[in-house]
């Protein structure tokens, strides 16, 4: 058995000679050690394991010394083939055998001392193999059920987009594993003649989230569609030129914006507050006649409206605090108007801390300063911020989802 090497353990650094002499004859090189130089326990100094294929060691050590001198030898390495040796009291073999260690008894001749640990190596190659295809069986199996959750995920996720005259609306989503605890959701309401945008972020990642995430999207669309259009809320009225959280007139849709919002938040922290999930939302409905916008942002990064000629976009900034959190907290509307040619960006925090492979992050200025330019569509808006996301993260590992809406006015609807 060439280039076999094996580990001796003995109390007194006196194993049996023929056992000795039978291992070299089979050509097994042999390190002696006492269980002590290799745990370093009852005041010996604890040596470098070594990267032995065996181990051998007396019946009368205790099984529990042995697996503990095995443990020790496979933290730096595979762990060892074990073979226990008697040479009177054999009884001591069975503790030994009873938790699968294998054994040798006299005569130790050099022939039966290479058959048996050749069967001893072939029966743990086996034994490793059928362990590798279990775990890689598992592997697979897991990977299955995340393409399935993630097919599901996508069903919760619009098919396609409304696309009201004089409007052109575009998504990016890119989730950072095979699930997202991002969202976004663009539904109808109040007889198609308002528009509803969502997009929101929960916190933490993988499949906890992504359950997440569906539960709060079915919460909101939900509630929204089946809640009242009176709103009970007032907000500016329709030629307010900027954003704002002032009183004015009432506005349709500002009813299931507020219900859908609130009750959400209420559901959550009364029956999932324990469990430590939350999410910032921006939930926005949209009159697509007059560009007016009423809207909630729970604690999400503020949207940017971005004007038609150009220049610094205003910031959509938050009206209450990260959904799931404090309950019956109160949520305050905010209002603005889209006028022809500009555009309303929404995005996660996954676009302004995408990093590069030095971990430096893209910022919330570049965003800023990626927005200044005039754009033809939501659509080119959208290419814009991706490719400076690619320019920027190169090869770098993403860390979060990344979810992106555009919303454009390209003409006034009469």
């Amino acid at each position: 058995m060439p280039d076999v090497t094996a580990l001796l353990l003995c109390e007194e650094r006196n194993p049996p000679h023929d056992l000795l002499s039978a291992l070299g004859h089979e050509g097994v090189a042999v390190e002696l050690r006492t269980p002590a130089e290799v745990l370093g326990d009852s005041g010996g100094k604890e040596r470098c394991a070594p990267d032995a294929e065996v181990l051998m060691a007396p019946a009368a050590l205790p099984p529990h010394t042995v697996r503990a001198v095995s443990r020790r030898m496979g933290r730096s390495g595979r762990t060892p083939i074990v073979v226990v040796y008697a040479e009177r009291d054999f009884a001591a073999v069975e503790p030994h055998v009873r938790v699968g260690h294998d054994y040798l008894v006299p005569p130790f001749l050099p022939s039966l001392v290479r058959m048996r640990l050749r069967n001893c190596s072939e029966r743990t190659r086996m034994s490793r193999a059928i362990e590798e295809m279990e775990a890689r069986a598992e592997l697979l199996g897991y990977e299955r059920e995340l393409r399935i959750g993630r097919e599901i995920q996508q069903g919760f996720l619009p098919e396609s987009l409304p696309a009201p005259d004089g409007w052109d609306l575009d998504v990016r989503f890119r989730p950072a594993r095979n699930v997202a605890g991002d969202f976004y959701d663009v539904f109808e309401l109040a007889n198609r003649r308002r528009l509803a945008l969502v997009v929101a972020d929960v916190c933490d990642k993988g499949v906890g989230a992504a359950l997440f995430m569906a539960l709060i999207r079915s919460l909101l669309r939900h509630t929204a569609e089946h809640s009242g259009l009176q709103s009970l809320v007032t907000a500016p009225a329709s030629d307010a030129t900027g954003s704002g959280r002032h009183g004015g007139v009432p506005v349709v849709g500002a009813t299931p914006l507020m219900n859908a919002v609130s009750g959400t938040n209420g559901y959550l922290t009364r029956n999932h507050g324990g469990q430590g999930y939350f999410a910032t939302l921006f939930f926005a409905v949209l009159d697509p006649a007059t560009g007016n916008l009423v809207y909630i942002n729970g604690g999400h990064n503020p949207p940017l409206l971005v004007p038609g000629e150009g220049g610094d976009p205003s910031a959509l900034e938050p009206t209450g605090p990260a959904v799931g959190v404090i309950p019956d907290c109160a949520f305050a509307l905010g209002h603005a108007r889209i006028r022809p040619g500009d555009t309303l960006f929404v995005f996660t925090d996954g676009v302004s801390e995408a990093r590069d492979a030095q971990g430096a992050f893209f910022g919330d200025d570049r965003v800023v300063r990626l927005l200044r330019e005039p754009v033809p569509s939501g659509r080119a808006l959208l290419e814009r911020v991706e490719s400076a996301l690619r320019e920027h993260s190169g090869d770098a590992e993403q860390h979060d989802d990344i979810t992106m809406m555009a919303v454009h006015r390209t003409a006034t609807v009469g």
